[in-house]
């Protein structure tokens, strides 16, 4: 099985970054940055790192709590809300760059780094992709649709139409069942791109659509398969 370790990273305000990694056994196809949920550097997260260094992708998760010396987040939702709230925008996009120059000194060139986030970091990533020049992104869960990720970066929508890479969007049904418009209005805005985009929307079981053991697999050989097509 692929190993994983955290790295630690010098940055230039006098903070350091960790980096959970996994590197594949064999020949690297390119790499991805991974970016955590809203509960952090969970062991899900860790699970996908390592999913990815098996696919033969160099994996990296940046630890966006770090100022807070934070890493997984085991308090109730009200306190998860609170850590969530104390991220700044730009320290979030300085910390993803990070991330994306790791991979670069280990050879991967931008066409072939990708960025998948999921909760919290589905958000980032579709403004990561709309923000830098990678091969490929993906969204998974990501917060509401009308919201900020985090303080000074923009709504989803907003930043969509702009769009630098083949971005896929996967998202649950509201809780109620049915389509969210909210989402509906995301496939619109990132259709208006100059890439290639997807939105898809599957049924939920329980609290997340990835409850469902048939559904998370499904979500997970798309998000493969989309890496697969677009970083080349």
């Amino acid at each position: 099985m692929t190993e994983i370790r955290t790295e630690t990273v010098p940055l230039v305000d006098g903070s350091a970054l960790r980096l959970t990694v996994a590197e594949p056994v064999s020949a690297i196809r390119g790499g991805i940055v991974v970016l955590h949920e809203a509960r952090g550097v969970t062991d899900s997260v860790r699970g996908i790192v390592q999913g990815l260094a098996a696919d033969g992708w160099l994996a990296v998760a940046p630890h966006l709590y770090h100022r807070d010396g934070a890493d997984e987040l085991d308090g109730a939702d009200d306190e998860v809300q609170q850590q969530v709230d104390r991220l700044e925008g730009e320290q979030v996009m300085a910390d993803t760059d990070t991330a994306f120059g790791w991979l670069a000194e280990r050879g991967v060139t931008p066409d072939r780094m990708g960025v998948l986030g999921f909760d919290l970091g589905g958000s980032v990533a579709l403004l990561v992709a709309a923000k830098r020049t990678l091969g490929a992104a993906v969204t998974v869960a990501g917060d509401p649709v009308p919201a900020s990720p985090a303080g000074g970066l923009p709504a989803l929508v907003e930043a969509a139409p702009g769009l630098t890479c083949p971005w896929l969007g996967i998202y649950g049904e509201v809780n109620g069942g049915g389509p969210d418009p909210e989402v509906a209005r995301l496939r619109d805005a990132a259709a208006s791109s100059q890439v290639a985009t997807d939105v898809v929307v599957y049924p939920r079981r329980g609290h997340r659509f990835d409850d469902d053991p048939d559904v998370a697999a499904a979500a997970w050989q798309r998000t493969l398969n989309w890496f697969d097509s677009h970083l080349r």
